[in-house]
């Protein structure tokens, strides 16, 4: 069974790049860059996302969680979506966050559609509770509404039985699943339900602490949100995976990842505000983030600095940026 029957030239290709992005290098999901005063700043963000892709992730994902989409207006959305399609420049894929109800998901599909983006991630919906027959309507009608191909995003009120799986996957543009759960057995069910060419990629949150796990039920692809701040980290540890270097990718959890995590846990949001403190710290252009998430504090900042610090060493790179 192949999802590739029913599609046009055009999404068949967008997948196949996809597919040769994901075993290339990690997912990079930038930030969004606001003023100090808590403004869009498209300069800072095209000058930062450049840093960002000339590293060679596999395919770049803007307004998604870790860019803060639920913070942007329609108008900066469109800003962001249009910056990373102009500084990806067709080197690799582009796919840009959509979300909220399906309404309001096809008002951002179709401006990332016009925007030049390759393909559409599909956040999960607000709020609500949904019974699965809803989550599939949902996607439906966004398919519907535009031509981009489509990730499902199954993390908090969104998670898909095999069943569910089966009938996503029917939809037509429906490519692949990024997966939030961690629920090895669950996801194990649904890549045996799901066609042969579906993607599958691993979206926990500081997604190389589970990524060995992930590989041993056929889900070798993660989305990286260190790649955000420190992109030598992850592709040290990408490499170190896809080599088989387990004393490497041991010596890279132990040290950095492990303590990155525990410090993470600590606040609710961290996982954005963490990635955008350590960022800061290189010197990079991004700003703080918008309420309702709250930058890290004086002593969670040191922390931050000595985890980064020793991450850096670990892979013979250096904090602040030339």
């Amino acid at each position: 069974m192949s999802i590739m029957a029913g599609f046009g030239a055009g999404t068949e290709h967008v997948v196949l790049r996809l597919r040769d992005g994901m075993a290339s290098g990690v997912l990079s999901f930038p930030l969004t860059s606001f003023t100090d005063d808590g403004d869009l700043d498209p300069e800072a963000y095209r000058a930062y996302l450049a840093r960002q892709l000339a590293t060679g992730p596999g395919a770049v994902f803007p307004a998604c969680g870790t860019g803060e989409f639920s913070g942007l207006d329609e108008d900066e959305y469109r800003s962001v979506v249009a910056d990373t399609v102009l500084i990806a420049d067709g080197r690799l894929p582009v796919v840009a966050g959509v979300g909220y109800g399906w309404a309001q998901a096809l008002r951002f599909a179709r401006i990332a559609e016009e925007a030049g983006a390759d393909a559409l991630l599909v956040l999960p919906h607000y709020l609500v509770d949904a019974p699965e027959a809803g989550l599939v309507e949902q996607l439906r009608r966004i398919a519907a509404g535009t031509r981009l191909p489509l990730i499902a995003y199954q993390r908090g009120p969104v998670a898909f039985t095999p069943e569910g799986l089966r009938a996503i996957a029917q939809i037509p543009t429906v490519v692949g699943l990024k997966d939030g759960h961690s629920d090895l057995d669950r996801l194990q069910r649904l890549t045996l339900a799901a066609p042969d060419d579906f993607l599958f990629f691993n979206g926990a949150a500081t997604a190389e602490i589970q990524a060995r796990a992930y590989a041993t039920v056929g889900v070798p692809a993660y989305s990286s949100a260190v790649h955000a701040f420190a992109p030598e980290i992850a592709d040290a540890c990408f490499g170190a995976l896809r080599a088989g270097d387990d004393a490497t990718v041991n010596r890279l959890l132990r040290d950095f990842y492990v303590p990155f995590v525990a410090l993470r846990d600590r606040v609710p949001g961290y996982a954005v505000s963490l990635v955008k403190a350590a960022a800061r710290l290189r010197g990079l252009p991004v700003g703080p983030v918008r309420a309702p998430l709250t930058d890290p504090g004086p002593a969670d900042l040191a922390e931050l600095e000595h985890i980064l610090d020793t991450g850096l060493a670990l892979v013979g790179a250096v904090r602040r940026p030339v």
